[in-house]
């Protein structure tokens, strides 16, 4: 095929469909994969008559540890392979740590961790080879402040994948691949709906502080063409991370003891 391909995870709503929509505009093929066949196929298709240009879909759990070999195994075999990944497939497991289940974790570690991380080292020698790629690993502004209580993994996380992006980026700022990670926060979605937390949040947040998904996927799309390591989108998210980063560690957990409840369960 002439045109390169985009494979976007967690592409059946908000973020990862937002990102499908703005990387077809800009003339790739996309290749779609959450667990919702059908969601993916209603995307696929709207993008294909909207932007003409070829969509794959490909339904899959990243909490499998053979997902990622599927999805990059149905690729090869329509003869593509990946020019540009948004690792965006994630979700929050809200509770104590103590009260959930190991099982519970370790898919998530799964899907947040280890997948991302396979599909970025599974694609990264090809693009090396093309000197031409593009990773976005879809990280949060949780990942940049302290630690808060409940959902414990879920900032964890986000902080391994903006790291692992900056290194990566490092590593391959020179051979015509960019890395981004992309650190939004509060964003409309159905990431509230899905953790049972919608209530809670929409209860707590003022509306300025959220964004659209269809904003944050343009700014990551923006910082991945300009090779910026990490992105905050939005002036409200660059304030907290820039205050986090100033104040000293135990007075930023002092501040998320008594404003972690408002948006997390614990």
């Amino acid at each position: 095929m002439d045109r390169r391909l985009a494979l976007v995870t967690g592409a059946s709503a908000g973020i990862g469909a937002a990102f499908a929509r703005i990387l077809a505009g800009h003339g790739y093929d996309v290749a779609l994969t959450a667990r919702r066949a059908d969601r993916l196929q209603a995307l696929a298709e709207e993008i294909r008559l909207r932007s003409g240009v070829e969509t794959l879909t490909v339904a899959a759990d990243l909490a499998d540890p053979e997902g990622p070999g599927h999805i990059l195994d149905h690729l090869t075999a329509h003869g593509r392979t990946v020019d540009f990944l948004v690792n965006n497939a994630g979700y929050g497991l809200p509770g104590a740590y103590a009260e959930t289940t190991w099982t519970d974790q370790a898919a998530f570690l799964q899907v947040m961790l280890t997948a991302p991380c396979e599909l970025a080292h599974r694609v990264l020698p090809g693009m090396v080879a093309r000197r031409f790629g593009r990773i976005v690993n879809v990280a949060s502004l949780a990942g940049l402040i302290p630690g808060a209580a409940g959902h414990t993994l879920y900032g964890a996380s986000k902080s391994f994948l903006v790291k692992f992006s900056q290194s990566l980026h490092l590593e391959t700022r020179d051979e015509g691949v960019h890395v981004s990670a992309l650190c939004p926060g509060f964003t409309y979605s159905e990431f509230h709906d899905a953790n049972g937390t919608r209530a809670m949040v929409n209860a707590s947040t003022p509306p300025w502080a959220w964004m659209g998904a269809d904003e944050v996927a343009a700014a990551g799309y923006e910082a991945v063409e300009a090779n910026r390591a990490v992105c905050v989108p939005g002036a409200p998210n660059k304030a907290v991370a820039a205050f986090a980063k100033l104040i000293p560690d135990d007075w930023g957990l002092a501040i998320l003891s008594s404003q972690s409840s408002r948006f997390r369960q614990a």
